[in-house]
């Protein structure tokens, strides 16, 4: 008899792919896994179990952001992965970071921000001879820029033009963004030109989703990318401790959720694949989140 878990995932539909930011969490014990884990070094193993639990189809590969995953690491996940289970993997920020912010370099700009040539053999390559299979979108997350860098909106949006012409096909990608004033018509443009989605962002200092969701033309590829980190106005030092071990929903937000189900309609009635990636830190636990949000959309079919 199949588990209420899986009648519920049997509900919501297979272009709708539910995940979490990153999977390495123990203390989703009895929830996802049945194996209690180490705090480190099961991230392979993990990922397996990951990827049984009924409402997943998608993961978050976030580690990639800090260094490019090599072939080894990539062979390894792809050997726990089940068909048609793509996962969205953030590039690596050397990519993205405009002016290093630690070390030694702080203060300086990078030398690589927006290197096509750099993305390619670091991480496309890679991924297409190791992970083809389960290669879903690039994330290009783009850490808020400051003002007196002088990237403007338009500038901005010329910048990512010229380097979205230049990245290898066939791939999806999404662009996420920290700067508000980005949200612009040409932001948009520029997306909709590549056909790049726009990564619909719950985070401290981003408009709500909903709100982004209003921009006109903001959908602006044939998939859709959401992930769900915090609350608007919430910064990561604001929870950092206080929702561990991440298995209760310890802080409900109703209109992260009514966004979410409203982005997920959205994609579900223009034919669109939907990837929803939800952190820990949005509420407490991201599998609880995903079961509500499942329940949620099955209620308004």
């Amino acid at each position: 008899m199949p588990s209420p878990l899986t009648e519920l995932a049997a509900g919501v539909p297979p272009r709708i792919r539910f995940g979490s930011s990153s999977w390495t969490y123990p203390g989703w014990a009895g929830l996802v896994y049945q194996t209690r884990y180490p705090a480190t070094g099961a991230s392979v193993p993990m990922l397996g179990e990951y990827a049984r639990f009924p409402l997943f189809r998608t993961a978050g590969i976030d580690s990639s952001f800090y260094r490019p995953p090599d072939a080894a690491t990539l062979e390894a996940y792809a050997a726990q992965l089940p068909d048609n289970f793509p996962c969205v993997s953030k590039v690596w920020d050397r990519i993205t970071v405009h002016t290093f912010a630690k070390g030694p370099q702080a203060g300086t700009a990078n030398p690589d921000f927006l290197n096509a040539a750099l993305f390619r053999e670091a991480v496309y390559d890679v991924y297409a001879e190791h992970f083809a299979g389960h290669t879903g979108p690039f994330v290009f997350e783009f850490q808020t820029i400051a003002r007196r860098s002088g990237v403007s909106a338009d500038r901005f949006s010329d910048l990512l033009d010229g380097f979205l012409g230049a990245l290898p096909r066939p791939a999806q990608y999404a662009v996420e963004i920290r700067n508000a004033e980005y949200l612009t018509p040409a932001y948009f443009a520029v997306l909709r030109e590549h056909d790049v989605s726009h990564v619909f962002n719950s985070w401290t200092r981003m408009p709500p989703i909903g709100e982004q969701l209003d921009h006109a033309d903001a959908i602006t590829a044939p998939f859709v990318v959401c992930r769900a980190l915090l609350p608007p106005g919430v910064s990561n030092d604001a929870v950092a401790g206080l929702l561990e071990p991440y298995d209760a929903i310890r802080q409900p937000q109703p209109d992260v959720r009514s966004d979410l189900v409203r982005l997920a309609r959205l994609a579900i009635d223009r034919d669109l694949y939907a990837f929803v990636l939800i952190n820990n830190r949005l509420e407490g636990s991201a599998p609880l989140t995903i079961i509500a949000l499942a329940e949620a959309l099955a209620a308004v079919r």
